[in-house]
């Protein structure tokens, strides 16, 4: 070792080791860690500090939840989140064949290692926020493993906890609970304002083993019999849930039967988000431990019951796994500028400032969870469409320096059941981090950047691959915009030139992708025809991997069953790009093997041309090419 350790004890102080940093976020679930690599991807200085020891939050192999979105699990068509999300999750697809965790976890934490710009401190915990209670002077953390202290100040915080600590330590404006029905005029709301929150989830995951095993329960859990599992179902079982009811439905019923519904599909492979306690404790973060506790007791207690407790299929099935950090759904809901509520999202409101989306139902489990014994474990309130998520939702009202990612969102009670789900919150985090960079590069707080460059930061969205809703592409320094399109082939509905019509996925009934009509020998080939000569330095290519299709990592055997294993089948496998100046050929560049959405491709140096042609010859299985937008800076 470099040191030698004393032979005599001394004490230490500890003193923090200070670090700057343009943006700091704090959490590093879904939403953080998109917001991480978006500020570092935008130039900005960035560090990501998460007190766990891998990335992912509730999605990570500690938790074992499946990242949902406004897709509602094959409910709504075209409507899967795209940015980085996808980007990890196409990554995910293309390494973890099997819905192994452990690569899911190597599959983030590899993203953040290998992104410039960003520093992580993982087992990292922040334990004091210094605050005036208008800004947030600096940080200090504790990283376990390494026994350092941090002092971190940063033009920008992001509170990416869950939680809201960073918030609430800083003394932002939070609400805990739910609105009385007058606040907002909410249908859904209780007629009272009320502390009641969504609860705590422990998973477990069993195997079928081939043969019989035995389960002992052991003497500290508790013991259920059915009456205890009415609305609660396990087994093999297909359901939808609505706001009133459970309804059992056929067991060959698929999502797609019931799109306006939220499908369930049970089974005793793994389980239950019914399996949840703590909404209607005093203090669901304070006695989080106490929960967890209690939650162990009920998980062994409900594999008992599947193995000791009637016939429920599992005669063959072992215990394999039990998860030892509960999945949190609610807590703190730090204010924004503006709160969003049930109106925006059944009105599918488009916001002028929206810079995410949501779909998910308004999803609010009972506060009593497993031992609101014969109550509807969760009232789906769903709608039809989709809904925008203001940019005023994700910075704080009172502290200046401070914006917030995931759950913790500027929304009501009714409005945060949707707005919760893994998905939204992982758009909402690469909305987040965008604008922090690109605010402290403009010198301003958030509230200002979102008042002087909002319709910049949605166009620097929209060119990451980010769903603005109602949005087109507007931005002039892209040459593909005015550039005469032709292809070698192409279906009805889906020309050539809509590669450059502005928007990237199909709305609808809607086409918005160049489709060529089967692949000849040589490949086929869209050609861009520039208004006139110029330099050449980024082509950006946007495919189509069906955003239709789920791509998450699942312990559910259904969701297993049911997805595509590997590279999704439509997106364009290899291509050769070329680029003309009259007919000479002045730049040439191939890609073989590609299995992602977005493509960029940076050129070496500028090159001066007057035509830019792709040539996919083979796509990932898919007869047709298939190309969504095209860009040229």
């Amino acid at each position: 070792m470099k040191y030698f350790i004393h032979e005599i004890p001394k004490s230490s102080q500890n003193p923090p080791v200070k670090k700057h940093y343009d943006v700091v976020v704090v959490g590093g679930g879904m939403s953080g860690l998109c917001a991480a690599i978006a500020s570092a991807r935008q130039g900005a200085k960035t560090a990501l500090i998460h007190d766990r020891s891998v990335y992912g939050g509730n999605a990570s192999s500690e938790v074992r939840l499946h990242v949902s979105g406004a897709s509602c699990h094959w409910g709504k068509k075209n409507a899967a989140e795209t940015g980085i999300l996808m980007e990890l999750q196409l990554d995910n697809k293309y390494l973890n064949y099997n819905f192994n965790f452990s690569i899911w976890d190597g599959v983030l934490w590899s993203k953040v290692k290998n992104t410039e710009n960003l520093d992580s401190y993982m087992n990292t915990t922040m334990d004091r926020v210094i605050s005036d209670g208008a800004e947030i002077k600096s940080i200090q953390c504790y990283q376990m493993t390494t026994e350092t202290r941090y002092e971190f100040t940063a033009g920008i915080f992001v509170d990416a906890t869950g939680h809201g600590t960073l918030g609430y330590f800083a003394g932002a404006e939070y609400r805990v609970g739910r609105e009385g029905r007058e606040e907002f005029n909410e249908k859904y709301a209780p007629d009272k304002p009320d502390g009641k929150t969504m609860g705590n989830t422990l998973y477990f995951v069993a195997r079928d083993t081939g043969k019989p095993v035995k389960f002992v329960k052991p003497s500290w859990a508790y013991t259920f019999d059915e009456s205890h599992f009415k609305h609660r179902y396990h087994g093999e079982t297909v359901v939808y849930h609505d706001a009133d009811d459970v309804v059992v439905l056929d067991k060959d019923a698929d999502y797609e039967n019931y799109s306006d519904k939220l499908v369930e599909k049970y089974d005793v492979q793994s389980g239950y988000w019914w399996i949840e306690l703590g909404g209607d404790w005093d203090d669901i973060i304070k006695q989080a431990e106490d929960i967890r506790y209690e939650l162990y007791k009920i998980v062994y207690g409900v594999w008992d019951h599947i193995k000791n407790g009637g016939d429920h299929g599992a005669e063959n099935y072992e215990l394999v796994w039990v998860g030892t950090v509960a999945g949190t759904r609610e807590s703190r809901r730090l204010v924004g500028d503006y709160i969003l509520t049930e109106h925006d999202i059944v009105n599918n409101v488009i916001h002028e400032d929206g810079v995410a989306y949501g779909g998910w139902p308004m999803d609010e489990h009972i506060a009593g969870g497993f031992a609101a014994k014969g109550e509807i474990p969760s009232m789906v309130r769903s709608f039809d469409g989709f809904y925008s998520i203001p940019y005023r939702c994700y910075y704080s009202k009172n502290i200046k320096n401070l914006m917030m990612a995931g759950r913790n969102i500027s929304a009501s009670k009714i409005a945060m059941g949707s707005t919760r789900v893994m998905g939204t919150c992982a758009i909402g985090g690469e909305a987040v981090g965008t604008a922090a960079a690109m605010a402290v590069k403009a010198g301003c707080t958030p509230r200002e950047f979102g008042q002087i460059y909002i319709q910049e930061l949605r166009q620097e969205l929209l060119k990451n691959d980010c769903y603005i809703m109602g949005l087109k592409n507007m931005d002039e320094k892209d040459m593909a915009r005015t550039a005469t399109v032709t292809a070698t082939s192409e279906k009805a509905g889906c020309e050539a030139v809509k590669v450059i019509n502005g928007v990237a996925r199909n709305i609808g009934e809607t086409m918005n992708l160049w489709c060529s009509d089967g692949i000849r020998d040589g490949g086929e080939t869209l050609s861009l025809k520039l208004k006139e000569a110029s330099k050449i330095s980024q082509i950006r290519l946007t495919f189509d991997p069906n955003l239709s299709e789920e791509r998450c990592i699942t312990i559910s055997k259904a969701f297993i069953e049911k997805q595509r294993v590997g590279v999704d089948k439509e997106l364009v496998k290899d291509y050769n790009l070329v680029v003309k100046n009259g007919d000479k050929v002045v730049w040439e560049h191939q890609v073989r093997g590609n299995y992602q959405r977005l493509n960029v491709i940076d050129l070496p140096e500028a090159v001066v041309g007057d035509q830019v042609q792709i040539c996919v010859t083979a796509t990932n299985g898919d007869p047709d090419a298939r190309i969504f937008e095209v860009r040229i800076y």
